[in-house]
């Protein structure tokens, strides 16, 4: 039987990571996006959902959550932990999210999720993703740069990089911010924030007339 790309390794621990990752609370975590996340509700895409601590988190504050999580393991313990009834939990995998193919969401959230793919397949998911974010939607991706866990399948994967491909994919950067982890020594984070048709939708909403302002005369 085939590994499913970037989940290797997560079978095995996963008793450990569901403890060991909910000893890490979503605001300490994500500190450097929380006030770029738009008021509920909202239709949150959570892919790589894991322990669901941060699909939960979403939940309580009233968002409808789909949680994607291939690693059966986790995603068992996932539901175990966090029954709340907005949380939709789904066996998928990326790079193509065949059961998403009709849908589109406010917010699209990768958690350490990125860095599991090689060059060929963040290409496509880069694909994927910009089907799955509404107009004037949100991507969130956060990158592990660091030593390798022994049994991950995991690539250095830079802002920079990540940003260039977004961009061809008509997302936009709204924050990108460094930071080293307070838990695992020698490990650093990016944390990215793009917009889809960020330009495009400013650019509409400056060229709209106020309702009543009357129409400009046409020159002589």
């Amino acid at each position: 039987m085939s590994t499913i790309p970037g989940t290797q390794g997560y079978a095995a621990e996963a008793p450990d990571l569901l403890e060991r990752y909910e000893r890490m609370g979503f605001a300490g975590a994500h500190f450097a996006v929380l006030d770029l996340i738009e008021p509920p509700p909202l239709g949150v895409l959570d892919i790589g959902a894991g322990t669901g601590r941060d699909a939960a988190w979403f939940a309580r504050r009233g968002d409808r959550v789909t949680a994607i999580e291939p690693t059966r393991e986790m995603r068992d313990g996932a539901m175990a932990l966090h029954p709340e009834p907005n949380i939709e939990w789904i066996d998928d995998c990326l790079p193509d999210l065949m059961s998403m193919r009709e849908r589109t969401f406010d917010l699209v959230w990768m958690s350490a999720v990125w860095m599991h793919f090689d060059a060929k397949e963040r290409s496509q998911m880069m694909t994927t993703v910009e089907r799955l974010v509404r107009p004037g939607g949100a991507l969130m991706i956060s990158l592990r740069h660091g030593p390798i866990p022994e049994g991950r399948r995991m690539f250095d994967v830079g802002a920079e990089e990540t940003a260039g491909l977004a961009h061809q994919f008509g997302f936009e950067t709204v924050s990108a911010a460094t930071f080293e982890s307070t838990y695992a020594p020698g490990v650093t984070w990016d944390r990215l924030w793009f917009q889809k048709g960020l330009s495009a939708i400013n650019r509409a909403s400056k060229n709209k007339s106020p309702p009543d302002e009357p129409p400009s005369p046409s020159k002589a």
